[in-house]
């Protein structure tokens, strides 16, 4: 019976690229098209010196590219980017009168890069991508296209394949930068954190000197003011710290922490207004040094307030002044600082405050007096409505007000969705900042294996 079937049809399977397609699509981590997961350092010096071994002849551009093999074999043997435009200018032409195309198009330059790499003229490919961003380079109408995600993913697999991962790390950081030429490059700024709730809420750009911020999580609004620190004072701080303070410290009843210097300093803006800010820190170090670039987040000033009918509500922070530092965050290493409020120094222990001891010395004497001449249950009536005062006046500061103060949830619905557009290009920032260490601890490995 099988003798009479026919033949089933012959099945043909693609073949399968050698280079990896170009892999722009996110994945869990981000950035897979960086690094291929597969990739380890001996695999790529495999791959590097076969690159080195197959020549031109291996060359494959990615995407539809106009360019012939043979041009892309006289092109790729180039010195700079100059002479390869030069090249491309003579051979294909281009001039007014000609119906040809006058500009390479990324296809084009992808494939030039790729065709360098090939052939191992690596200071070519990074010659050509150094064109491409800055956009000037030109011969006659001929230019250089803008590098697209495929050029970067492109770089940035060869060039590790051909242990030039400084180089690499190199293209790593400029694909954090904004899609603008690199003579018109202006720095996109630091993201500043809600000092409340550590989430990104604005950007503190080169010009930028003071400016009002809300939250959209915490609802409250936040003074932002930055510059360069033209100086700065500290002195270390002793506090004498009862051991009743310290077991409250230790069961989480006091959750202030204990500041261990005070600092005293100077910040200037672009614009030349200098503004002095006094707080402490729970550790000596400096949080910035004289001529860094810092933001200090300072709690929302006295003018910034919405009025409900006769009453003025400041979208302040529970538990600070206007204007009182909260964070500062260092322009130059990226850290973040908490502030603590300055010590009093007339501040006593806690259990000799001036207000709980007249407090309580008056309640148990005028308990005393009254149960000796009244009524012996005067005091527990007073006990307990010292004790609802109390809760009333707790609940008032803890949840009332501060609920009154923040801001409506109307007010902050157009800044959540920029703010979180901002915290998701932090998170990119950070897994960036995290690959390239990454990267880094690798080839200092590396280099000490071939040791």
């Amino acid at each position: 019976a099988l003798a009479f079937l026919p033949p089933a049809p012959a099945v043909h399977h693609p073949p399968r690229p050698l280079n990896p397609p170009p892999l722009a699509c996110a994945t869990n981590t981000g950035f897979s098209f960086l690094f291929p997961p597969s990739s380890r350092w001996p695999s790529l010096q495999r791959a590097s010196s076969a690159a080195a071994g197959d020549g031109a002849g291996s060359s494959e551009a990615p995407g539809d590219s106009s360019l012939d093999a043979d041009l892309l074999r006289r092109v790729s043997g180039a010195e700079d980017a100059d002479r390869a435009l030069d090249i491309v200018a003579e051979s294909l032409g281009g001039g007014a009168g000609s119906g040809s195309k006058a500009s390479l198009d990324s296809s084009d330059c992808n494939a030039i890069v790729a065709a360098a790499l090939d052939r191992g003229n690596v200071d070519l490919a990074l010659s050509v991508f150094d064109a491409m961003r800055s956009g000037l380079a030109r011969v006659g109408r001929w230019s250089w296209a803008r590098p697209d995600a495929r050029t970067y993913a492109l770089l940035v697999q060869r060039l590790a394949a051909a242990l030039r991962v400084s180089d690499a790390i190199r293209i790593v950081d400029y694909v954090s930068r904004a899609g603008v030429s690199s003579a018109e490059e202006v720095p996109f700024g630091i993201t500043v954190r809600c000092p409340t709730c550590m989430v990104a809420i604005a950007v503190a750009q080169p010009q930028h000197g003071t400016q009002v911020v809300s939250c959209s999580k915490c609802r409250y609004q936040y003074e932002l003011f930055s510059g360069d620190v033209t100086s700065i004072e500290s002195e270390e701080v002793s506090m004498d710290i009862s051991a009743f303070e310290k077991a409250l410290q230790f069961i989480n009843v006091m959750k202030d922490d204990l500041p261990a210097a005070v600092h005293s300093i100077v910040i200037r803006t672009p614009s030349g207004t200098a503004r002095t800010h006094r707080f402490a820190t729970k550790t000596v170090e400096l949080p910035a040094q004289g001529g860094e670039r810092v933001t200090i987040s300072l709690a929302a000033p006295a003018n910034a307030y919405r009025q409900m009918g006769p009453l003025k509500i400041a979208a302040r922070s529970k538990g600070f002044s206007p204007g009182e530092p909260m964070c500062l965050t260092n322009h130059v290493s990226g850290e973040i600082s908490k502030l603590l409020r300055v010590p009093s120094k007339n501040a006593g222990p806690l259990f000799l405050s001036p207000y709980l001891v007249v407090g309580a010395v008056a309640l148990l004497a005028s308990g005393d007096a009254v149960s000796a001449f009244i009524d012996p249950s005067l005091p527990r009536l007073i006990t307990a409505t010292a004790i609802a005062s109390a809760a009333v006046g707790t609940t008032l500061n803890q949840v009332i007000l501060p609920e009154t103060r923040k801001l409506p949830q109307k007010a902050v619905d157009i800044v959540a969705v920029q703010q979180k557009l901002l915290s998701q290009y932090d998170m990119l920032q950070s897994r960036l900042k995290d690959l390239k260490r990454l990267v880094e601890k690798e080839v200092c490995l590396f280099n000490l294996c071939n040791q």
